[in-house]
């Protein structure tokens, strides 16, 4: 009875159930039925007395006598009801359906195990449709323990396959298959971690013998779950590391250290010293570097960027930047070209708005070496972008471009170029290890000197006026405003209709000649939208009134307000970087957080994070236990693997053991040779083959 053997075959499923396991639940053979785990447990150990029942309680289970059963005809059928009573007290058991089969079941005067969900009617207590067990002797009580409950759907459900259809169904089939699953992990690893060994973990988390048991088996399965897939990673890492050579950078130059000792407006920090002798090292090794830097909002990845473009052009190669968005290409473009002044470094900048005329002098001084840097959107990508010898490639946010596009970028050189992926959106250090597992990771984990916390508020909008006032001092002090509202695709004209409303009474409150208001949304024009936010650079408008197309990409000095309206309809990474477009000046900034009185949980706890912490790490980890790692990941984007037991987003200490684990075998048998290794390749096989791309950087 082998493992991969038709669902269809199992005794009590035939090809009706089978065909709806398949479509409901992906369930096609006895390997996927065993490895659809209860996602929780119903604790049949615990006997309550009729007096004992609360509404509270979820399940009760009782030791009753039967009092007299009655069957009562309705207008559609008949109810069965059932008096029932222990030494404590007495109550109902109503049947609505399924009579001709309970009934039977049900004698004056003998005892029963009663198990189902208590309801109360006119304070009495009675239980619809309970589970019901004739109990025999005394030996029936200690029958009980953790029932499982597993995941079904209504179809299932109307075929007999419910949870305690599923049920039934496991307790056919793993006695049979038991002896046909093998230890696929290898003796010293379960022997170091103190696993339980695959056959009883299987077993154990089915139909645990107790709690304990349980906890047992679902961390030996979790760890197993996790350690094929960062095997599988670094596995591919150390492929790729073999297989892509990539351009030496033998020398730091001239360019480099005339900028480092000229150039440079302030003093690295010290995490940007690590993160750029990081980069040195893998750019010097003869192996393709593929790096991913994080860094929370104002770290100062921009200059790192800068500096490992520079050691590029110091041994002849040229250098790209891709950013996701017009506005933030443009933003780096202007940057790095101040930073560069007074340098011999050509930069230019490509984005689709871009005049022809511009372009093909720009393709004509790439190809022919005389331009040294280009920094774009997917512009790059294009065909007739051919660079003379490009050495390095960075791409900012990453998660935003699809593989294929990446790709191409990959393809604009012979040997492939360097690549350095930044993102400002602080990744959970469990997803960092799936998502990018694959990468090798800095992190930017300090602030440079000078900058001050932001201080974030929650405010009701009963507080609104207090807020103007707020706005009103900070504008006396020569500081400026944003005021950002939500926008939601589904919802577009209503949220259209609060940004203008929005700003309607900000005019009202903040009147002209004495203040200047700028409105900046996502149906406006390119040059529309470039002149309202070149007003606010400028210091022309005091306040910006804005959907979200200021969250990446603008960097004001000056502004050291952002107020932020219907907060709760935004998550937490996307509140984190709204919050980081001010705090980028000397002056202390400020967040204020608008809401409802009315807040979910999650708003609530979305709130109360922002209000407590500006570590863009923390608020990550939160975020993905509010969302899930699907959503942080952008679920399109990320494809990330289908876990069967393990939670990425709650078991990060679990996938760092596997990790380790993994990196010690590889150490010590890199080809996975070894007899008692060479029993993990089926499953690294599954693994491999399943995974798209959610990994995978060139």
């Amino acid at each position: 009875m082998p493992l991969d053997t038709s669902i269809e075959f199992l005794k009590g499923v035939g090809p009706k159930r089978a065909q709806t396991l398949r479509e409901e639940l992906g369930v096609r053979n006895f390997e996927d039925l065993i490895y659809h785990f209860p996602f929780r447990y119903i604790d049949r150990s615990k006997f309550h007395q009729v007096s004992d029942i609360a509404t509270e309680e979820a399940y009760v289970q009782l030791k009753v006598r039967c009092n007299g059963v009655k069957e009562i005809k309705q207008k559609r059928g008949s109810r069965l009801e059932v008096q029932v009573s222990d030494d404590s007290g007495q109550m109902k058991l109503v049947w609505f359906a399924g009579l001709k089969w309970i009934k039977p079941q049900l004698h004056e005067g003998k005892h029963y195990l009663v198990f189902g969900r208590p309801s109360n009617f006119k304070g009495r207590y009675s239980i619809n449709h309970p589970e019901i067990q004739l109990v025999e002797s005394d030996r029936a009580v200690l029958k009980g323990g953790l029932q499982p409950v597993y995941h079904s759907s209504e179809k299932l459900s109307a075929k007999g396959l419910d949870s305690r259809g599923i049920m039934n169904v496991q307790k056919t089939l793993i006695p049979k298959i038991l002896p046909y699953v093998y230890e696929n992990l290898p003796d010293e690893v379960v022997t170091y971690h103190r696993l339980m060994d695959r056959k009883t973990a299987i077993e154990q988390l089915h139909f645990p013998a107790d709690l304990e048991s349980m906890q047992k088996a679902r961390f030996r399965l979790k760890f197993e779950e996790l350690f094929v897939l960062q095997l599988s990673l670094l596995l591919n890492k150390m492929g790729r590391m073999e297989k892509n050579q990539g351009h030496v950078f033998s020398k730091v130059g001239s360019i480099f250290n005339d900028f480092y000792t000229d150039g440079l407006p302030f003093d690295l920090t010290g995490a940007q010293k690590r993160v750029i002798k990081e980069i040195r090292k893998d750019i010097g090794s003869g192996k393709q570097m593929n790096r991913l830097l994080q860094g929370d909002v104002g770290s100062g990845k921009t200059i790192v960027a800068l500096l490992s473009m520079l050691i590029a052009l110091d041994n002849g190669f040229q250098a790209a930047l891709m950013a996701p968005t017009e506005i933030l290409a443009t933003q780096h473009y202007e940057g790095l070209k101040d930073l560069l002044k007074g340098t011999k470094v050509q930069i230019s900048l490509l984005t689709g708005s871009t005049k022809v005329a511009k372009r093909r002098t720009l393709h004509q001084a790439l190809e022919m070496g005389e331009l040294h840097i280009l920094i774009g959107t997917h512009a790059l990508i294009e065909d007739k972008v051919k660079f003379q010898n490009l050495g390095l490639v960075i791409i900012d946010e990453q998660h935003r471009f699809g593989v294929a596009q990446r790709a191409k970028l990959w393809r604009k050189n012979k040997i492939a170029p360097h690549i350095l992926i930044m993102t400002a959106t602080p990744i959970p250090r469990t997803l960092a290890m799936t998502f990018y597992g694959e990468l090798d990771t800095s992190v930017i984990d300090e602030l440079p000197p000078g900058r001050k916390l932001i201080k974030t508020m929650h405010r009701h909008d009963s507080a609104r006026d207090r807020v103007f006032k707020f706005i009103e001092d900070e504008i006396a002090k020569g500081r400026q405003v944003y005021v950002v509202y939500p926008l939601i695709e589904q919802s577009e004209q209503l949220d259209y209709k609060d940004l203008m409303d929005g700003f309607e009474s900000l005019s009202r409150r903040f009147p002209m000649p004495k203040y200047q208001i700028g409105i900046l949304n996502g149906k406006m024009k390119s040059d529309d939208k470039d002149f309202e936010m070149q007003r606010f650079v400028n210091g022309e408008t005091q306040i910006l009134v804005s959907t979200t197309v200021i969250e990446v990409g603008v960097n004001v000095p000056n502004a050291s307000v952002m107020i932020i309206e219907s907060a709760e309809r935004f998550g937490l990474s996307q509140l984190h970087q709204l919050r980081g477009r001010v705090g980028r000046g000397g002056e202390q900034s400020y967040c204020v957080l608008m809401t409802g009185y009315k807040l979910s949980s999650d708003g609530r706890t979305r709130m109360e994070t922002m209000v407590r912490t500006n570590d863009g790490f923390e608020i990550a980890e939160v975020d993905l236990e509010l969302r899930g790692p699907g959503n942080i990941m952008g679920t399109k984007q990320s494809g990330l693997p289908d876990m069967r037991v393990a939670d990425l987003a709650k078991d990060g200490p679990i996938m760092g053991m596997a990790r380790e684990a993994a990196l010690k075998l590889i150490a010590d048998d890199p080809k996975i040779s070894k007899s008692e290794n060479r029993r993990l390749i089926p499953d690294l096989e599954r693994v491999m083959a399943t995974k798209e791309e959610w990994a995978k950087i060139s």
